[in-house]
């Protein structure tokens, strides 16, 4: 990546009025125009821009001005930034190492069987393919299908983790709850509940009062028993 001055237009200020630079040089190193520099230095335009100091951001040695001031015909030259900036990634299809390519058929009928709710355009995106290769697999008309084996696709490599969990959080994002589709039992009403704890005390003293009946049935069959012997030992006196 081209490395760029920052704020150009201020820097341009407070070289004029810093530094003994001729205009084309200051143009030169600020990307202007001669007549824009002469016009700031006139103070015909840019009268309201703060002038930036190129050497406390690092963008322009002490050195270097010497030798501009020095010769005129010196071209300035941007210092090299203490801090490499990453280049910001364009969109469009993950690329896949040559070695890897391999592996993106096993990834994508991992990702198929494990993760039904991610969408064609999701999985081409993490593991970099097409959605007709996705397609195959589904259906299974893969050439290589009797072969193909799921793996995970953050184990091979080609995404990560954190990518893999934000497009199942995509997928899932919107989607009804699992009980709510599935009809799962859920925790009954209270008034429900309430009911049945009444039918089961009802059922525990019918079951007592059965029992208390049995015992007093029993009772006087035993009595019966033992009234006729007594009789009988009377009369025998």
């Amino acid at each position: 990546m081209a490395q760029q001055l920052l704020m150009p237009k201020a820097t341009a200020v407070w070289l004029v009025d810093n530094t003994a630079l001729s205009f084309d040089q200051i143009a030169q190193f600020c990307k202007m125009h001669p007549l824009e520099v002469k016009a700031i230095a006139d103070g015909e335009s840019h009268q309201g821009i703060k002038g930036l100091d190129p050497v406390q951001t690092g963008q322009l040695s002490r050195e270097e001005i010497a030798k501009g001031e020095a010769d005129t015909a010196h071209k300035l030259k941007l210092a090299e930034p203490k801090v490499r900036v990453p280049e910001t990634k364009r969109k469009g299809p993950r690329y896949t190492p040559v070695s890897k390519r391999q592996d993106r058929p096993n990834a994508i009928y991992w990702l198929v069987r494990n993760h039904a709710e991610l969408k064609d355009a999701q999985i081409s995106r993490l593991v970099g393919t097409t959605k007709s290769t996705i397609e195959q697999i589904r259906n299974r008309t893969h050439w290589n299908s009797a072969n193909l084996t799921p793996m995970d696709p953050v184990t091979l490599g080609l995404c990560t983790q954190i990518d893999l969990d934000m497009e199942i959080e995509k997928a899932n994002k919107g989607r009804p709850l699992p009980s709510a589709t599935t009809g799962e039992d859920t925790l009954a009403p209270t008034s429900e509940t309430e009911r049945l704890g009444t039918e089961v005390d009802r059922d525990e003293r019918d079951d007592e009062k059965e029992i208390d009946a049995d015992a007093v049935f029993a009772k006087l069959k035993s009595l019966k028993r033992d009234t006729p012997e007594d009789d009988d030992e009377d009369d025998r006196y």
